[in-house]
C-alpha cells in the first residue's frame, strides 16, 4: 500500500476527489497482485496475476485524531524518561523517539527525534480498502461499512445473549433470538445503504427514520386481514426513498 499511496499522495487531498457525505477524500487505482493457489489434487501451483482495484482514502478526522493520540503517548513516554522510570515494554519506542544525554553538567537531557516523530505522522489519516470487483471508492466505502456495522453489531448481539443464556429456555431458542436478530440487522444495513444513496443523512439519523416509521399503527382483527391506521405524506416519501412501496392505510 505505502508504495502506491506515494504515487498519488500529492494528488488525493485535490478538492476533486473530496466526498462531503463521508468528509473524506477518496481515490482509487487499478493494480495487480500475484495469485498463487496450491492444487494438491493436481500435483501443481497455480499462479497468476489477477486485477484489483485499491480504494485509497483520507479523513482530516481521522488523521487530526491519530495526531492527538501519538501526542499523548510521547508526553507519556517523555515524563517516563524525565522521571526515570520507564518502563521495559517501551524501550524501543524511547530508542525511536528521543534521544537521551546525560552530562556531569547539565545532568540528563531528553531530546526528541522529530524526523522520527515527523515520519511517524507522515500518514495518519489515511486507510485503504481492497476489492476484486468494486471499481468506485465510496461505494467501496459505503459496502464495508454497512458490512461491518452488521457484523459488529451481530457479535455484540451474541455476547449479550451469552450473559443471558440461563434466561433462554433452550439452544433452540437460543438460536431462533440469534437468527430474528441478524434478519433485523440486515434490514438495518439495507435501510442506512439506501439513505446514503438519497441523502437522508442530512436530515435524520437512522434512529429518526425507524422512529418516523414506527408512528404509524397497525390493526388485527381475527379473521381478516392486517390493516394500517393513516400514513402521513412524509411517511410516504420515506418510504419512497428507501425503495419500499408504501403500505395501504385505511384512509
Amino acid at each position: 500500500m505505502q508504495t502506491h499511496l506515494e504515487t498519488v499522495r500529492d494528488k488525493i487531498r485535490n478538492w476533486t476527489h473530496y466526498h462531503q457525505d463521508y468528509q473524506l477524500y477518496a481515490y482509487s487505482l487499478p493494480i495487480t497482485w500475484s495469485y498463487v493457489q496450491d492444487r494438491p489434487y493436481r500435483g501443481d501451483t497455480l499462479k497468476a496475476d489477477r486485477r484489483a482495484y485499491l480504494h485509497l482514502y483520507y479523513s482530516p478526522d481521522r488523521a487530526l485524531e491519530d495526531e492527538k493520540a501519538f501526542n499523548s503517548r510521547l508526553a507519556n513516554l517523555q515524563a517516563e524518561l524525565e522521571s526515570d522510570q520507564r518502563h521495559p515494554d517501551h524501550e524501543k519506542q524511547y530508542a525511536q523517539y528521543f534521544e537521551v544525554k546525560t552530562t556531569p553538567v547539565r545532568g540528563m537531557r531528553i531530546i526528541a527525534k522529530e524526523e522520527a516523530i515527523a515520519e511517524a505522522k507522515r500518514n495518519y489519516g489515511y486507510f485503504a480498502l481492497l476489492s476484486n470487483e468494486i471499481k468506485d471508492p465510496v461505494e467501496a466505502l459505503s459496502t464495508y461499512r454497512n458490512k461491518d456495522l452488521v457484523e459488529k453489531a451481530f457479535e455484540n448481539l451474541k455476547e449479550r445473549l451469552n450473559l443471558r443464556r440461563l434466561s433462554v429456555s433452550s439452544e433452540q431458542s437460543l438460536d431462533g433470538k440469534l437468527f430474528v436478530q441478524f434478519i433485523a440487522l440486515i434490514f438495518l444495513s439495507y435501510i442506512s445503504r439506501k439513505m446514503q444513496a438519497n441523502n437522508l443523512f442530512k436530515d435524520y439519523t437512522l434512529q429518526e427514520v425507524l422512529d418516523e416509521l414506527d408512528m404509524i399503527e397497525c390493526f388485527e382483527v381475527p379473521g381478516k386481514k392486517l390493516q394500517l391506521g393513516e400514513i402521513t405524506k412524509h411517511q410516504m416519501d420515506l418510504y419512497t426513498k428507501l425503495g419500499v412501496t408504501p403500505p395501504a392505510s385505511l384512509q
